[in-house]
């Protein structure tokens, strides 16, 4: 037969697509879950970075830094992480020295909401 048409029916090509859709339903969740576990790893090394900085700046000078610009200012971080779990950098808790003789930045929490995969809410990292 000259003149014949080649191409795919409509059942080749629906049966494709079923194929790549259960595919997609299988990668997706561990795809979004392990953005999840990256966006938390790096936040437990940003909470690192953070109180290693404050401890240098005590270390340093004998006293809690006022704000968490002052670690900047005094070139102990390059700038103030962003939260990557609420998407800011000024979303981060900081918890007071409980000396009145020196009331500055003593520790700092996520201000991210939720719970992360370890079921620990996110503001008690």
């Amino acid at each position: 037969m000259t003149g014949s048409r080649r191409g795919f029916t409509l059942i080749e090509l629906l049966s494709v697509m079923a194929i790549i859709a259960t595919l997609l339903t299988i990668a997706a969740p561990r795809y979004f879950r392990s953005l999840q576990r990256s966006r938390e790893a790096v936040l437990m090394q940003d909470l690192v970075t953070l109180r290693e900085s404050i401890d240098r700046f005590y270390g340093d000078s004998g006293q809690y830094p006022q704000t968490l610009a002052a670690l900047v200012e005094k070139h102990y971080l390059r700038a103030i992480p962003v939260d990557p779990i609420a998407r800011a950098a000024d979303k981060w808790v900081v918890v007071n020295s409980d000396d009145p003789d020196d009331a500055g930045i003593k520790d700092v929490k996520s201000g991210a909401e939720g719970t992360g995969e370890n079921g620990v809410p996110y503001a008690a990292w």
